[in-house]
């Protein structure tokens, strides 16, 4: 199986059904390899020496040992030398990550409060494992992040200008097992791997008209006018509605297939260890859009109301489930179907072009070169589960209005009418244009799922055991950067 696309489970704020059917070996790390991966349009892999975009994380450095004849700065005499990471934002000096990496002390660590804060005012709070794991396997990340046109929908290229472009934030949580590499190596690249899918997509989700189907073909690349092999166009079910929702979660999926393959061929050659679970959301032009794969966990709290962003791996539709069979025993397809579906039948004049499609990875859709096998007839034809858009300009956000991501280390000893009322009790002890409100949430959130030490281990409140694993979370105010209170 594909490995982390078969997991993602991407919704839109505050639908909780966008979910990705199919477990991964990697970053989701539910089952191995059962298939060859799917030829699809890639993006180019990312250069390891790649400039983030400004304001990006660097990738997170462990101090470096000094040689016996070198003589270390006096700030550094004390130290002892690490071999882990945390996130950069959260700007731990080397003492830091020893506290940081103490299963005793399991103290709450949370960015400086420097007056540099994180984007979006967000919240953010973590603490290690009681011993689990040698060192914190958990990562986070959380950017702004800027995504420049690579082409313009006609094909041919433009002089830049200043609106070819726009940014996205983005937050992410990565959980890693048996071992970190491959949730330190999540942290530091799928949001690249997410803005080299927006690319080609910038002037169409900039412009109010409804997406083309087609792309013009590359320059240069010949076309099929009329293959005598093929069978004429069929009627079939009317074209299907593309809106630029479906592009956005078309591009994450995307994302987080090529993060996997990335990732797949690392752990071949051993760069990397382990595999991950990914909690990703990103706010792109008014909306906000959460990926899941694994089992990280994701709600919102809204004057009071509860809406789960994320939950099980499952079949959404069957359309995925057909398409996968059709994918993995193509001798059942014969020469005459496609386990790919389009909006519409494709046309023998449309070989060579980029047309709207999407595989049993996906739920939104994508752009592909037309080949002499699209012309087939679709297997599945019709409409699968609507997905439902939350456009955070139509609702009146309060201060009090968050979203919530934490890994399995949170959501183990605490449900969601919890985390509820805990954000209920946080916040209304801070004024509303307090931006340190939402760490304080964060932190009271970790520290209420670690519990306390005691004779037999770290308890809760009500003496049940507090959580032993990883633990990191998340706080995102929905009134966003440009609200009065943030």
């Amino acid at each position: 199986m594909s490995n982390l696309q078969h997991d993602l489970n991407a919704s839109f704020v505050p639908l909780p059904s966008y979910k990705r059917p199919f477990p991964s070996d990697t970053l989701a790390g539910q089952s191995r390899d059962a298939e060859k991966r799917q030829r699809r349009s890639k993006s180019p892999d990312l250069p390891k020496a790649i400039s983030p975009p400004p304001g990006a994380l660097e990738t997170p450095k462990s101090p470096g040992t000094k040689s016996g004849n070198e003589i270390p700065a006096p700030q550094k005499t004390a130290e002892t030398p690490v071999s882990f990471s945390r996130p950069t934002f959260l700007q731990l000096s080397p003492g830091g990550l020893r506290r940081a990496d103490d299963h005793v002390g399991r103290a709450v660590q949370s960015p400086p409060d420097t007056g540099r804060r994180l984007p979006w005012s967000t919240g953010y709070a973590e603490v290690i494992n009681a011993g689990k794991s040698r060192h914190n396997e958990d990562q986070a990340c959380c950017e702004v992040v800027y995504v420049e046109s690579r082409r313009s929908i006609t094909g041919v290229s433009r002089e830049p200008s200043h609106n070819q472009g726009f940014s996205f934030y983005y937050w992410g949580l990565f959980d890693g097992h048996a071992g970190g590499g491959a949730a330190e190596m999540a942290s530091r690249l799928l949001h690249r791997h997410i803005r080299e899918q927006l690319k080609d997509l910038v002037e169409i989700l900039q412009d109010p008209l409804p997406p083309p189907l087609c792309l013009p073909s590359t320059p240069g690349t010949p076309g099929v006018s009329s293959p005598s092999q093929l069978v004429s166009p069929q009627s079939w079910s009317p074209q299907k509605e593309v809106t630029h929702d479906s592009l956005v979660v078309g591009a994450i999926e995307n994302a987080f297939q090529l993060m996997d393959e990335q990732m797949a061929r690392e752990r071949r050659g051993h760069l990397v260890e382990g595999g991950c679970c990914a909690l990703v959301v990103v706010y792109l032009l008014g909306k906000m859009y959460v990926a899941n794969a694994g089992d990280s966990r994701a709600i919102i709290v809204r004057n009071g109301e509860i809406i789960p962003m994320s939950r099980e791996f499952t079949p959404e539709t069957e359309r995925q489930r057909l398409q996968l069979l059709g994918f993995l025993k193509p001798e059942l397809l014969g020469s005459e179907f496609t386990h790919l579906e389009f909006p519409r039948r494709v046309q023998p004049k449309e070989l060579g072009q980029r047309m709207l499609y999407r595989d049993q990875n996906m739920t939104g859709w994508a752009y592909k070169k037309i080949e002499l096998e699209d012309l087939r007839f679709p297997l599945v034809c019709g409409e699968g589960k609507k997905v439902r858009v939350y456009d955070l300009t139509q609702y009146e956000h309060c201060p009090d209005d968050v979203l919530v991501l934490g890994t399995d280390g949170l959501w183990d000893v605490t449900n969601d009418s919890e985390v509820a009322a805990t954000v209920d009790r946080v916040l209304s002890t801070y004024e509303p244009n307090d931006p340190s409100r939402y760490t304080a949430l964060a932190q009271a959130l970790v520290l209420g799922a670690r519990g306390i030490p005691r004779d037999r281990g770290w308890r809760l409140p009500n003496n049940k055991l507090g959580s032993g694993d990883d633990i990191s979370v998340f706080v995102i105010p929905l009134g966003g950067p440009g609200s009065s209170y943030s």
